[in-house]
């Protein structure tokens, strides 16, 4: 009976000390992983990698990892020299294939959340306006001045923001963009007043370039927060060499 003691002492000791490397070794991979994707993506904001699965040693071993997560703030998608930043970006990757030197992998399918606030929204326009939430889901506020006859108004117009398909249709090679375009706007119909107030209220931006490759826009809404964004894929990239 004692020895039976012992061995199961000795048994619980091994296991604490083996679970304790395990962690040290996920806390150490998640680590460097986000490093990785810090300097891949250019990321203005921050990484965090979160490994699941137990034991680790024993999917890293066997270069499969049952699910990791990612939180990354400040992505900066940029397209034809235009920057637009998503504020914040959660994706769950499932079914990973670490590559042969653990620089990266490849998840067999992904899906998350991406988060532009109303302060990034209005960088990206670019035209001077400024975006706030419009009271309904897809709708925001966009205030402008616009010169006209020599005059400098202030406008506020309600708008409709949405996900269109880019140039090259959807799935290929134009992605998608988030699309802003003003219900209503003063003196519509009047020659060429339109026209200068939709200069300042009305923009696409692109936002594929910035996401990890094979991770898709789906859909958009938007609320007191921001734009909400939902995002999906297969074979999405992740950090690499």
């Amino acid at each position: 009976m004692r020895f039976l003691r012992v061995v199961v002492i000795v048994a619980v000791v091994l296991g604490a000390l083996l679970a304790g490397v395990d962690r040290w070794a996920v806390g150490y991979a998640e680590n460097r992983l986000a490093d990785r994707i810090q300097a891949r993506q250019g990321l203005a904001g921050s990484t965090e990698v979160d490994i699941h699965g137990f034991p680790f040693l024993t999917q890293a071993l066997s270069h499969d990892l049952e699910r990791v997560d990612l939180r990354l703030k400040g992505v900066d998608a940029t397209a034809d020299g235009r920057k637009t930043r998503l504020t914040e970006l959660d994706a769950r990757l499932h079914d990973v294939k670490l590559n042969d030197d653990y620089t990266g992998g490849t998840a067999k399918r992904a899906e998350g959340s991406a988060l532009i606030t109303y302060a990034d929204l209005t960088a990206a326009s670019q035209t001077g306006a400024t975006l706030s939430y419009g009271g309904a889901p897809n709708k925001v506020k966009v205030t402008a001045t616009v010169d006209v006859l020599g005059k400098s108004l202030t406008h506020s117009v309600v708008s409709t923001i949405s996900l269109v398909d880019a140039e090259g249709g959807e799935g290929g090679k134009g992605g998608k963009m988030v699309r802003v375009r003003a219900d209503a706007v003063p003196g519509e119909g009047v020659p060429g007043v339109e026209k200068l107030v939709r200069k300042k209220t009305d923009f696409d931006r692109r936002l594929d370039d910035g996401l990890p490759a094979g991770l898709q826009l789906t859909t958009l809404t938007s609320d007191e927060a921001g734009v909400h964004l939902t995002l999906g894929g297969s074979d999405v990239v992740l950090a690499g060499s």
